[in-house]
């Protein structure tokens, strides 16, 4: 069953420079039970894109375009004024948020309130949406911390008494207290070491093949998808580049910036070779360039590059390329 069918999102930043281009044209669709990968440098627009799914976007957003279809209704539009911005208070968001749809914050740290007890806090989200007790709601956080390994005892502790790891588990299970069916991940492993990074991983799959729930987790870090995601959807300057199966997109790349951002990482089991940065940095989104948004870093830009917005093309394998020559990519033609 589609869970989830993002059409043609295009959100901006009034600044006073002017317009922020943060999310443009972005497409995508995640069935029941899928994760998607949302991979790219640091301010292409992952982060935006998911306070955008979500609704949580601040007070100079607007919505230029586009749809957010979560269980074959709409729930973007009616949430609008006339210029685009989001009404401050709409119940029937409010009430998806947490019950449907949870997040688990980038920096856990910083996500809860370091003068209330971590545990208060998660209650508290139980509390809000559900008509329970507290012994109700402390009975859950209790069963939460025994799925994710953290000691019930350190309920009642503040954020500062727990480590950067179980801070993390502690956001996790924050966003689990409804069993909600869309789960957006931002960074969730960020700062940890990659012990602690693998156990956050395994836990966060295992929670989710048992409840069944759908998955959009955003990182800078390709590896992380490669081994949770079933989708990636590559994204640079707000635009999405690349988008596919995880396994299609990976064996048989077929867009420059992919190509690139993979190439930066090693791998444990191909050839070796020396790890390639992607020269210049990226665009300002205020004014990005014309044509291809990348053409500025691509070592494979040709003049229709330049000047004329490539299209998306569907690939024999099922991916989709935003690149004028996807197909020579993905056939190496270009390398």
């Amino acid at each position: 069953m589609r869970l989830l069918d993002v059409r043609d999102l295009t959100l901006h930043f009034k600044v006073k420079e002017g317009w922020v281009h943060a999310v443009e044209d972005v497409n995508f669709t995640l069935e029941s039970g899928e994760t998607l990968g949302l991979v790219g440098e640091s301010g292409c627009g992952k982060t935006t894109l998911g306070y955008g799914i979500s609704q949580l976007l601040p007070d100079n957003a607007h919505v230029k375009a586009g749809q957010v279809i979560f269980k074959g209704e709409d729930i973007l539009t009616p949430s609008l004024k006339k210029n685009g911005t989001l009404k401050p208070y709409r119940q029937e968001i409010r009430e998806l948020r947490w019950k449907e749809i949870s997040m688990i914050f980038q920096g856990a740290m910083n996500a809860f309130n370091p003068v209330q007890k971590v545990g208060d806090q998660i209650i508290e989200a139980i509390k809000v949406h559900s008509d329970v007790t507290r012994q109700e709601a402390v009975a859950r956080v209790e069963e939460l911390y025994k799925l994710i390994g953290i000691p019930k005892d350190r309920i009642d502790n503040y954020p500062h008494e727990y480590s950067g790891g179980m801070r993390q588990r502690a956001m996790i299970a924050m966003a689990l207290v409804h069993n909600p069916s869309l789960i957006i991940a931002d960074e969730p492993t960020t700062a940890l070491d990659v012990i602690m990074q693998r156990r956050i991983l395994s836990e966060i799959k295992k929670i989710q093949n048992e409840f069944h729930m759908t998955m959009i987790i955003i990182t800078h870090d390709v590896s992380v998808v490669a081994n949770v995601a079933d989708k990636i959807a590559v994204m640079y300057a707000g635009r999405i580049m690349e988008y596919g199966n995880i396994k299609d997109v990976f064996k048989r790349t077929a867009n420059p910036y992919t190509k690139a951002l993979f190439g930066g990482f090693p791998s444990l089991k191909g050839e070796k070779k020396r790890i390639a940065s992607i020269p210049g940095n990226p665009p300002s989104l205020v004014e990005p360039p014309t044509g291809c948004r990348f053409h500025p870093r691509c070592k494979f830009a040709k003049e229709i590059c330049k000047t004329e917005k490539p299209p998306f093309i569907t690939l024999p394998t099922g991916q989709q390329s935003l690149c004028h020559f996807a197909n020579e990519v993905q056939q190496g033609g270009m390398a």
